[in-house]
């Protein structure tokens, strides 16, 4: 018998506490609730993601003004060293 490569789970009987810790969870991330819970059953289980996924980190820049003025600094050509 060959099983299917994702299985869906229904699961029952969440406390609200750890319903309200997921949500934060999610929300904090900019994932969905299965995301963060699919995770997290991954990382108990077998301890890292199955694949390289960076989804993670989208949407997680922020602006930060220093480090674009430590930018524009080091991209100015000094034009005496390029003689």
């Amino acid at each position: 018998m060959k099983l299917p490569s994702e299985v869906q789970y229904t699961v029952r009987g969440i406390p609200p506490e750890v319903d309200a810790q997921l949500r934060q969870i999610a929300s904090r991330r900019k994932q969905s609730l299965n995301r963060v819970i699919v995770d997290a059953l991954i990382n108990e289980t077998i301890g890292c993601k199955r694949h390289a996924d960076f989804s993670d980190l989208v949407g997680q820049w922020t602006p930060d003004l220093a480090f674009d003025e430590v930018l524009a600094v080091q991209r100015q050509i000094d034009l005496e060293k390029w003689r």
